[in-house]
């Protein structure tokens, strides 16, 4: 929902002072920020990153930031941006990060700028309650499982009195919830301008609020949909921005690939089942062969995740380079896709008959054949350029894709993209757009690119994200952290512990940290690289731990990221966190509620993964070399990803702990030593115990700042 903030009409850009001097005056020490909040003071980092951000948009350039702990790097772009009096776009990768922005940190600065605003978010459609899917639901009957029913029932009370329709305001809906699906919309299921909700749709609300918003908060994942498909509003709002500001910017790569190319999943076989039998119960009673249709497409859904072992617990990506993953047996995957395609088919067929009685039926039959030559085309070759993946998870995914965004991003920042290797000066300068579109667009508006976060890559290049993002032209900047590391935190790589290889690592990781967390009564986070590992520690924890001790393990996979973080930050001690993947980023817990970071090994890429072999094979063609240019960044990008849980605030004090040796033995340890924050180096299991003591008779005070 768009919200007007201190007035009811646009920015107006500052006659005078420039926009420099504008900034300077707003981060004085007798400024505006500092007589609005008593907690103020300045620093000179984040005046540093606050003027390069003028300084872009005053050139409409492109600045990427690596901000490090402690800048307060959303202000040091914040501040500029709105002064600039331009309109705004700010994407994020999480939607955590995009309601803070939204509901605290922008109207804040707002009123403590004196700038009257329009400021509107803008999520992706299953953010948000589609009216048409919930009254669908609702008359189901059967077709809705028993469980669903409460939750179902607190959502429709909700839905009479929310203006936004954003599921956010829904706590006690968890974001993984089955429910999602039966009262969200996408591309595929919405009926456009045919739905009887047309008007009052959540989506089209938000979408008619951002184009006419000065800032419009919105996410990488609905970004990069929209450059794939041109379908989610984005489109008609991107060229009227001119400051785009792009924060956790290092999941840019990870987050775009995902809609840069196409996908066909067991989760869409069972949507489309789901969708045929709820339309057909709603317009077309009695056509039975629908519900003969849906059973075979439910069947090879089925039969598909159980040939590649789908489940709850399973995290994998395998290659896909021949007519088959090398995991599986090419007849039977054969047969799977081959099963998949026909019953797609069938429905199609099945509802050939009646789709002229419901735009909804008509739909259907479009997704249906749609899916069908998706299915299709997904046994030809792949692309040129494309790689081919299977993902396993509680379902399935067939995955083409690029290896990574730079052609997409870079047509949009320089208007034109990179050459491509072996491509000349044929290579196209957008995912599916001419190049004169793209320059034209280029000429007719002038926009200012900013991209940051605090870890960016491990040297001064910051090549690890630039070459993939297609901005090797941008202005680099690296702001340390204010933070005393020297003080506030130390290192430590206990020597008694296994080499990661050995089949008991992850045991006598869990037996060597249990008195640590005992003597910091809990406030410790362990970070694994695996989910066999993550499973490994938390069950030797919790079999020491059982019975009358005080402390807890929580374990990731238990309960959502957000409610464990939530359980782990007011708990005050007694909670250990065992976590790996996603927590490596984003955990934000300051104060004496995290005292120690533990980090299994040291966080190489996964060997096997096919996005990983495709880089390689990439880097090899072009002369270089895998290790170094491709394994070794990527592991100091996530060890120093890890390690900054640890010291969030400059009161806290803490300790990492890194159960792997190889860190200190092997040739390529200095280079990962330097992506660390600048700690203390404990040299022996003395000198940690006496830190760890020096920990607990401490207490640290848990205080926020700008």
């Amino acid at each position: 929902m768009q919200e007007f903030v201190t007035a009811t009409h646009s920015m107006a850009p500052e006659a005078t002072p420039s926009l420099a001097d504008a900034v300077s005056a707003a981060f004085a020490p007798h400024g505006r920020l500092a007589a609005a909040e008593p907690a103020y003071r300045p620093r000179a980092g984040q005046q540093t990153m606050a003027q390069a951000v003028a300084a872009t948009i005053a050139d409409a350039g492109c600045l990427v930031v690596e901000a490090g702990t402690g800048i307060g790097k959303t202000y040091a772009y914040l501040v500029p941006a709105l002064l600039s009096g331009q309109r705004v776009l700010i994407s994020t990768a999480t939607k955590a990060l995009q309601d803070q922005l939204r509901g605290r940190d922008i109207p804040h600065l707002a009123q403590v700028l004196g700038l009257p605003l329009r400021l509107a978010m803008l999520k992706g459609r299953n953010s948000y309650l589609c009216l048409h899917r919930l009254q669908q639901a609702l008359e189901s009957g059967d077709a809705l499982p028993p469980a669903y029913r409460a939750p179902l029932a607190q959502v429709h009370r909700w839905s009479l009195h929310t203006r936004s329709g954003d599921l956010a305001e829904l706590p006690a809906l968890d974001e993984r919830s089955p429910l999602i699906p039966w009262i969200t919309s996408d591309r595929d299921n919405c009926l456009g301008m045919a739905c009887g909700h047309w008007q009052r749709c959540h989506v089209n609300v938000a979408r008619r609020e951002a184009l006419e918003a000065d800032v419009v908060v919105t996410n990488h994942h609905l970004f990069f949909a929209d450059l794939a498909v041109r379908h989610s509003g984005m489109a008609e709002l991107l060229p009227t921005v001119q400051v785009l500001v792009f924060d956790e910017a290092h999941r840019l790569n990870d987050t775009g690939v995902q809609f840069l190319g196409q996908q066909v999943s067991t989760g869409q076989w069972l949507s489309l089942a789901r969708d045929a039998r709820l339309a057909v119960h709603a317009h077309a009673r009695g056509l039975a062969q629908v519900e003969i249709a849906a059973r075979e497409l439910e069947h090879a859904a089925q039969a598909l995740r159980q040939l590649c072992g789908a489940g709850p617990t399973a995290q994998l990506r395998w290659a896909w380079q021949g007519d088959a993953p090398d995991e599986v047996a090419p007849h039977a995957w054969a047969e799977c896709l081959t099963a998949g395609a026909a019953a797609c088919g069938q429905v199609h067929g099945a509802l050939q008959a009646v789709v002229g009685m419901h735009p909804e039926l008509a739909r259907v039959a479009e997704r249906a054949s749609q899916l069908h030559q998706r299915v299709e085309q997904m046994r030809l070759p792949p692309a040129p350029g494309q790689v081919r993946w299977v993902g396993v998870e509680s379902g399935v995914r067939l995955v083409e894709s690029p290896l990574d965004v730079a052609q997409a991003l870079s047509a949009q920042v320089w208007g034109v993209a990179p050459a491509l290797p072996g491509a000349g000066d044929s290579a196209p300068a957008g995912m599916g757009e001419p190049a004169a579109n793209v320059l034209e667009r280029s000429a007719r508006h002038r926009q200012a690119w900013v991209f940051t976060s605090a870890t960016l890559g491990d040297e001064p290049g910051l090549r690890w994200f630039t070459e993939r993002c297609g901005l090797e032209g941008a202005h680099i900047l690296q702001v340390p952290s204010p933070f005393n590391y020297a003080q506030q935190g130390a290192w430590y790589v206990p020597d008694a512990l296994p080499l990661p290889a050995d089949p008991g690592h992850s045991a006598a990781l869990a037996h060597w940290v249990a008195p640590v967390a005992e003597a910091l009564g809990g406030r410790t986070l362990v970070l694994t690289t695996t989910t066999r590992a993550l499973h490994a520690v938390a069950a030797a924890l919790r079999q020491r731990w059982r019975g009358s001790s005080p402390l807890q393990v929580l374990v990731q996979g238990e309960a959502s990221k957000r409610e464990l973080l939530a359980r782990f930050r007011r708990s005050g001690g007694g909670l250990v966190l065992v976590a790996t993947a996603s927590f490596w980023e984003g955990v934000d817990v300051p104060g004496d509620a995290l005292q120690c970071v533990v980090i299994d090994k040291l966080p190489f890429p996964p060997p096997g993964d096919p996005l990983v072999e495709a880089r390689v094979r990439q880097i090899e063609a072009r002369g270089g070399r895998a290790f170094s240019d491709h394994a070794l960044p990527e592991a100091a990008v996530a060890l120093k990803q890890g390690a900054g849980r640890l010291i969030r605030h400059e009161d806290d004090r803490g300790l990492l702990v890194i159960g792997d040796r190889r860190l200190l033995t092997q040739s390529y340890g200095p280079r990962l030593l330097a992506a660390l924050p600048p700690m203390r180096a404990l040299q022996s299991e003395a000198a940690f115990q006496e830190a760890l003591a020096a920990i607990t008779r401490t207490s640290t005070t848990d205080r926020s700042g700008p």
